[in-house]
């Protein structure tokens, strides 16, 4: 017996190019990671470089705007010292701010303002009241130096930097302020002031501890916008120097620096742009995994196209010769591996000589089994022979009889003769010689049997309901036996004086391994059952013989004027004929049974 033929694989990821895709993406994986950690070492030191590279000159560039500012803090601190004398005296008190303007021209005004607001001692000569005056009421409430920016101061004229620093008197309380305004023009226009070229844009922007924007080298308009989008200036106000990457409120990617000008007072942060990073040229722009990633997929590739070229094309076409070999498929042909590898050429060579071989072998076993088949089929149709002659010698015994008694016996003997002789006849028709179907044999029985039963006088309708059901040569030899037993005795009470006598034989598939055999025929009268326990004739113990041999049960009655035999039984599967064909099935034993 050959063994089971093995399951397919199912689903895509048991086919060969998906495992050596996934066992290559495995292979590479490292050089990958390895790749990746690369060139993230490699844009984070670049972009350590560039954030030094920006601290340095955020320093530089700020040194011009710290000069002037610690020189204006020094001297509004001087001048807060010397103001006092001059207090009440406007005209001395406007010519030593006039003075101060002259030692530092780059201010727009010098004035000291006393805490009701009302402007009298400036270097422009000018009076105004700043009673009202926001900025005024935040530099009145500090009493220590301070900052203010104004966007667009009302004296000045334009957007200033002050540098504010109380006045006290005597007994300690604060009088006034001296303030001292520097331009946001002045301060960008410093001789060591920000670079502003166009390929590396640096903007300096100046802010209080409070978070307040004190200065901007590109104005105060937008500011904000260049001011990193996830921290706050106030945060950043600290008197260690820091670099950090981020994004602006505008969501540009921006390299910032903080840098301390006046201790605990004023702080700088100067920016450019992030792409500003020339050293790593257009890949700044890319995420650093993006490259290794497209290397590694691009590996991947020229790998899954080499290992297609060179084995899965040259396997696939051999698994189709195997599949339509093992399929049915005779016809190989020759296989074009010649530039496969040596590997499956010798894989492709060793099924050709493997075919070759099982061709030959198929064909001898074939020549055998033909041979085998043509001696079964003689055999059978000698054996059918021999019946129909003894059938014919017992006709013709029967003709010489003088009693009905030895007439009937010989006629029973004739009818059990023929329905041997009718299987052998199926057996030696049948090609396969393992299996006999059922819908061709008992129909031919049954019309022998009718035939003999007939005569003058005596015409039986007949009706066969058989289903196409394989028989083993085991069961169909006792199938037929049972049923001429069966139609002797359907031919024997159908014929009791009915006007019109019937006969309906079937056989049903019940289930997939049962079968149901039915015999009904039409009665005028009662019936004694020829297999009833208290008979002692030969065809009730017959009938139980082979309904015994089929495995079966059998059952009998009378409704309604009509008879009926039925005997369930089941089937045995075909292969059990291969497993008997040299067991001969002995001749039932009227005595045993």
């Amino acid at each position: 017996m050959m063994p089971a033929p093995m399951p397919p694989a199912q689903g895509w990821t048991r086919r060969l190019p998906v495992r050596l895709a996934v066992v290559l993406a495995i292979a590479l994986f490292p050089v990958l990671v390895l790749s990746v950690y690369q060139a993230t070492s490699l844009m984070n030191e670049a972009r350590a470089r560039s954030e030094a590279a920006l601290m340095g000159a955020t320093m530089r560039a700020l040194g011009g705007e710290t000069r002037l500012i610690e020189q204006a803090q020094g001297v509004a601190a001087v001048v807060s010292r010397s103001i006092l004398p001059l207090i009440g005296h406007d005209a001395a008190c406007v010519d030593k701010m006039r003075l101060v303007a002259e030692q530092l021209p780059y201010l727009s005004l010098a004035a000291y303002i006393p805490v009701s607001g009302l402007m009298t001692c400036s270097s422009s000569g000018r009076l105004f009241d700043y009673a009202d005056d926001a900025l005024f009421q935040q530099m009145i409430e500090k009493d220590e130096p301070s900052f203010i920016v104004n966007p667009g101061s009302p004296v000045s004229g334009t957007s200033i930097l002050g540098i504010v620093h109380p006045v006290f008197d005597e007994r300690g309380d604060k009088i006034g302020v001296v303030s001292l305004s520097i331009p946001h023009k002045a301060l960008a226009e410093a001789n060591d002031g920000p670079d502003t070229e166009v390929s590396r844009p640096l903007i300096i922007m100046t802010f209080d501890r409070t978070g307040s924007i004190l200065t901007s080298s590109t104005g105060l308009e937008d500011a904000q916008d260049r001011l990193p989008a996830d921290r706050a200036l106030k945060a950043l106000a600290a008197p260690i120097s820091v670099s950090f990457s981020a994004k602006s409120r505008l969501g540009n990617d921006r390299i910032y620096s903080v840098v301390e000008l006046v201790p605990n007072q004023v702080y700088a942060l100067g920016s450019w742009p992030a792409d500003g990073m020339q050293s790593l040229g257009p890949l700044a722009d890319l995420p650093p995994v993006l490259f290794p990633t497209a290397m590694w997929l691009a590996s991947l590739f020229v790998a899954y196209v080499a290992v297609q070229q060179l084995v899965i094309r040259h396997i696939r076409q051999l698994g189709r010769a195997i599949r339509r070999f093992a399929g049915g498929h005779r016809i190989v042909g020759h296989l074009n591996l010649d530039r496969a590898s040596l590997e499956i050429r010798e894989l492709a060579d060793a099924f050709e000589r493997m075919t070759e071989t099982i061709l030959h072998d198929e064909a001898q076993l074939e020549d055998t089994i033909h041979h085998k088949e043509v001696l079964l089929r003689e055999v059978h149709h000698r054996v059918k022979n021999n019946l129909q002659l003894i059938a014919s010698i017992i006709n013709m015994q029967m003709r010489q009889a003088r009693t009905p008694e030895a007439k009937g016996l010989m006629k029973g003997l004739q009818e059990r003769v023929i329905s041997l002789a009718t299987i052998h006849r199926g057996l030696y028709q049948t090609s396969g010689l393992t299996d006999i179907s059922a819908n061709e044999l008992l129909p031919d029985i049954v019309n022998q049997i009718v035939k003999l039963g007939s005569g003058p006088g005596r015409r039986f309708s007949v009706a066969t309901d058989v289903d196409d059901i394989r028989l083993t040569p085991d069961q169909a030899v006792p199938l037929a036996l049972l049923l001429t037993e069966a139609m002797t005795n359907a031919l024997k009470y159908a014929s009791n004086d009915t006007a019109a006598p019937w006969i309906k034989v079937e056989l049903k598939r019940a289930e997939p391994m049962r079968a149901h055999l039915r015999i009904s025929n039409s009665v005028a009268g009662p019936v004694t059952p020829p297999h009833g326990q208290d008979s002692t004739g030969l065809g009730s113990q017959l009938l139980g013989a082979f309904v015994q041999q089929l495995g079966g049960t059998i059952e009998s009655g009378v409704k309604d004027d009509t008879y009926h035999v039925s005997v369930p039984f089941a089937l045995r599967p075909l292969s059990e004929a291969e497993a008997r064909h040299d067991r001969t099935t002995p001749p039932p034993n009227p005595e045993a049974a």
